[in-house]
């Protein structure tokens, strides 16, 4: 396509700065710092660090502290809903919501600076994706939209949704001709009618040759819901109308397949690489998470997509980019922000060209938004260089739930997993962290999704794994701790990420956790189920 070849050469230059400058990594990220201090120092907040425009690396580094989110949230509130002063002269584009694992909804100021360091990430990624997968250039693309809950939809801009607005104005009105899915269906009214429009625009398009999502769930999620709703969808293919979909959307074009409605109408349902092959033939490259938890998702998101290549996601948050698929790493995206890590451990900081082999951390961003030294609760692993710019795998989230002191992080949970030989059918969710997991005590839940005769099996063993660690194993010998327990359910996936939805997260950016605490009350279904696999237990004792 056109629009392709358009894009491909607007990102060119992008990519060959990228490329050119790796080995001058260290002058490239003081001159990132720069740049940035150029437009927060002076402002109030900034000054409260006393910081200055002229600053070096090291001055900056010992006068900021390190933050998060609620070191910024006054000064955010007060931009974002009173129009005071935020935390940087450059211009706020729009403020973009994020939430955390046990966090309620956080807005990150979108400003001009901050989209210029996105598009410095986004220009060598999608160069270089046309470099390693040619097929790309002949059909259609699906970017995600970032999902959010109904009930905030009428108070956010229009462009929120659209992950082509992490581009520049130019780079974003190329990508837009390439699209399979027009930009409107984000402006409907309620999520579902959102995501039924983006399914009928698929469907209706057998060019379509990549599909870029952020989490596997929510592909998966996808495919399930294009099931769900067969029928609905042929009756809207077929006719070219939306029906009671779509109502209030301007200028809210539908798409006419009689291929695609034939289908769907001929389809039984079951999720099928077969249907999923035919309806979309040209598909090249599936986009998404595939490290630590993510990673058994993945693999059943290629698996019902078999036509295409599957590449991992670099590590992105609404707060930053840290890595981008480069050469095929996950190399940092040196030219984007200013970058540190800090050991998980013992606190200590590192500059990029301070890593070294090995070393797990934690990155710490500072941005064109005005968060600075912004600590990400990812932990990462050095596993190389490329040309000097660190390659950096993502291993999980690097906190720790603390119930009674028994300090349980989640690559330790990650380890005990992986020692045991889990049943086919049998995949994990996530390991919740609950105040009452029987008899009034707390106690950890390892959530599974499929069905298994071994439920209490599993859970012995991984009890067992997780009493090699110090501190848990005395919280059980002093009886501070329930056992760890195994809930299986068929459909546990949706239960989670609906547990996940009603907690305030984002559809289509909830990423799988090995580990989470939810405090409070458990959820009625997740109580039953915790009631059913104790009492199963007992009566095996018995």
């Amino acid at each position: 396509m056109f629009g392709h070849r358009l894009l491909k050469l607007a990102t060119g230059a992008g990519e060959r700065r990228f490329a050119s400058s790796r080995q001058s990594m260290e002058q490239v990220q003081r001159e990132n710092l720069s740049r940035l201090l150029s437009q927060v120092a002076g402002m109030q907040i900034a000054g409260a660090a006393d910081l200055q425009a002229n600053m070096s690396w090291e001055k900056f580094t010992s006068t900021q502290p390190v933050t998060d989110y609620d070191y910024w949230r006054e000064a955010i509130e007060s931009q974002r809903t009173l129009g005071k002063e935020g935390l940087s002269r450059s211009p706020v584009s729009r403020f973009q919501p994020t939430s955390g694992s046990t966090s309620a909804i956080k807005w990150v100021p979108y400003t001009k600076q901050f989209l210029g360091e996105l598009d410095n990430a986004i220009s060598p990624w999608v160069m270089d994706l046309y470099r390693q997968f040619p097929r790309l250039l002949a059909g259609r693309h699906y970017w995600s939209m970032s999902w959010v809950p109904t009930a905030l939809r009428e108070s956010m801009s229009e462009e929120i949704n659209d992950d082509l607005q992490l581009m520049s104005l130019g780079k974003r009105l190329l990508a837009g001709a390439t699209q399979a899915v027009p930009q409107n269906v984000s402006l409907a009214s309620s999520s579902d009618d959102s995501l039924f429009a983006t399914l009928a625009w698929l469907a209706a398009d057998p060019s379509l040759s990549m599909m870029s999502i952020w989490s596997p769930t929510f592909g998966l999620g996808m495919l399930k819901d294009m099931a769900r709703w067969r029928g609905e969808l042929a009756d809207v293919l077929a006719s070219g109308h939306w029906g009671q979909r779509m109502a209030g959307v301007k200028n809210a074009g539908c798409p006419k397949s009689p291929r695609a409605a034939a289908m769907l109408r001929e389809w039984d349902g079951a999720l099928s690489p077969d249907f999923f092959t035919a309806l979309w033939p040209s598909l090249a490259l599936v986009s998404a998470w595939d490290t630590a938890a993510s990673g058994p998702w993945a693999k059943q998101l290629h698996a019902l997509l078999p036509q295409a290549s599957f590449q991992g996601k670099g590590l992105w948050a609404t707060e930053g980019v840290v890595t981008i698929p480069y050469q095929g790493q996950h190399t940092l995206a040196y030219r984007s922000h200013v970058y540190e890590f800090q050991n998980p451990d013992d606190g200590s900081v590192y500059a990029p060209w301070e890593l070294e082999l090995g070393q797990e951390v934690m990155p710490l961003l500072s941005t064109g938004s005005g968060l600075l030294r912004y600590r990400l609760k990812d932990l990462v692993r050095v596993d190389g260089f490329n040309q000097g710019v660190p390659v950096l795998t993502f291993l999980g989230r690097a906190g720790t739930t603390d119930l009674v002191g028994e300090k349980l992080t989640a690559p330790v949970l990650d380890l005990a997993i992986a020692s045991l030989s889990l049943p086919g059918t049998v995949t994990p969710v996530c390991t919740v962290a609950v105040d009452d997991a029987g008899e009034g005590k707390p106690g950890y839940l390892l959530l599974l999704e499929g069905q298994s005769e071994q439920q209490d099996d599993i859970g012995a063993k991984v009890e067992s794994q997780l009493q090699q660690h110090f501190h848990y194993q005395l919280a059980r010998n002093l009886g501070q701790l329930e056992p760890l327990r195994c809930v299986v359910h068929p459909a546990m996936r949706e239960r989670y990420l609906q547990q996940c939805r009603q907690r305030g997260m984002i559809e289509g950016n909830i990423k799988m956790e090995s580990l989470q605490y939810w405090p409070g009350q458990l959820p009625s279904w997740l109580s039953l189920l915790s009631t059913e696999a104790v009492m199963a237990n007992k009566e095996a004792v018995l």
